[in-house]
């Protein structure tokens, strides 16, 4: 591994720079190759990535916590899903790169097209399947890429770029170079990630929420673009006209990944129900091995637990009025990720979904299905919260394009 974190990003910049004609001009049956390549080297290259992977989580152990080690962790299962998305994505058609036209005075034509950025950047936490999942999107958007992935992830890393990703786009036809791994451990070469604005237009940043809020900081000084995913935490407001059973159901299928951004973090629980409900809950909790923080609590209501070291397997209650209290609550002391209501109620229902400005609002659903591939039928890069105009939610290939207005004679 290289210990020159500047240069090393610097170079794998330039060389998917190099190589971005190659992806950019390649047709449909090119890029579905790629991709389908990369699923099927998922099988048949896995004895190579799980040595790779087992030699990080030998490494993790008794570093990490169970709960990211399990983000770590890779296994014939998980590669196997990863396989069926990536076959996913290779059978969704690519968007048309005219959006549309208009008629302008003098015999002239307006075109609004879709453009690839050229090189994406992206900064990831511990995660393997990200490489992935990153890896897919930019090849289907015709965007080269420099990945940069954790420490404790990067020779799981490494050997899906060498053993899946590159072999996959030159059996393809596509230049391989045109996606990139940083190969440096070193926390420096993330901020050189957002330090190249003409090089490295947009990067994708993923991770806790402090590192990742340093580094939008970082690119923004640069000029630098960022799509940030920082912050998670799915909230639970349990109505007072709830189905009890499938309220219990779903707290449990909330939990079934700890370390993860949509699981359930806040659980409001109407007042009428709180006496009732409480037990019932902690019923489940224990089963599961989570502790519940009740009030009075002495931390904000929105602490993400996934991103305390040690205390992912915690998450907070709360009672609340109704419906209202519930999704200002959400709105004002989460992250805005996703929220759901359980009730049987469908004008409670109403008012949470809203009142609720978050991503995903969902009624009678798990916030687990805040995800790209649950969603849309494609894996993300990553999941945007903010609140301003641009892509939100899961964010997939279709979201990596730029704008382009063409004006041209309209008899040519």
């Amino acid at each position: 591994m290289t210990t020159d974190p500047h240069g090393e990003v610097l170079r794998a910049g330039r060389d998917a720079s190099a190589a971005h004609p190659s992806l950019r001009s390649a047709g449909p049956d090119a890029v579905r190759a790629a991709l389908t390549g990369m699923g099927r080297r998922l099988t048949d290259r896995s004895d190579a990535v799980l040595e790779a992977n087992r030699a990080d989580l030998d490494a993790a152990e008794g570093v990490l916590a169970p709960a990211l080690i399990d983000r770590l962790r890779l296994d014939a299962t998980r590669l196997a899903r990863m396989a069926a998305q990536i076959e996913a994505l290779s059978r969704i058609d690519d968007p048309d790169p005219l959006v549309g036209t208009r008629a302008l005075p003098d015999g002239l034509v307006m075109e609004e097209r879709r453009r690839p950025v050229g090189v994406i950047g992206a900064n990831y936490e511990a995660r393997p399947n990200v490489t992935i999942d990153v890896a897919s999107q930019l090849v289907k958007s015709r965007n080269a890429g420099v990945l940069r992935t954790g420490g404790a992830a990067l020779g799981s890393a490494v050997a899906l770029h060498d053993e899946v990703i590159r072999p996959a786009l030159a059996e393809a036809g596509i230049d391989p170079a045109a996606i990139q791994i940083v190969r440096t451990a070193d926390r420096e070469a993330a901020r050189a990630l957002v330090a190249h604005p003409r090089l490295i237009p947009l990067v994708i940043l993923r991770g806790s929420g402090e590192t990742t809020a340093s580094l939008a900081r970082e690119a923004a000084a640069h000029g630098v673009r960022t799509l940030a995913h920082a912050d998670g935490g799915g909230v639970l407001y349990i109505d007072h006209a709830a189905d009890m059973g499938r309220a219990l159901a779903l707290v449990e299928r909330g939990l079934d990944r700890l370390g993860v951004c949509n699981r359930l973090n806040l659980l409001l629980i109407a007042a009428p129900l709180w006496v009732d409900a409480v037990p019932r809950v902690h019923e489940v909790l224990d089963r599961l091995g989570v502790r519940p923080s009740m009030p009075p609590h002495g931390h904000p209501l929105g602490l993400e637990w996934a991103l305390e070291d040690g205390s992912e397997a915690t998450v907070t209650l709360a009672p609340v009025e109704g419906a209202a209290e519930a999704a200002r609550i959400a709105n004002d002391e989460t992250s805005g990720l996703a929220a759901t209501v359980v009730t049987e109620d469908a004008a409670a229902a109403e008012e949470f979904l809203s009142a609720y400005a978050g991503t995903g609002a969902f009624w009678n659903a798990t916030t687990r299905l805040l995800d790209g591939f649950e969603l849309l039928g494609a894996p993300e890069t990553g999941i945007n919260v903010d609140h301003v105009p641009g892509p939100r939610g899961p964010v997939t290939f279709r979201d990596l394009v730029l704008r382009q207005y063409v004006v041209r004679p309209e008899a040519m």
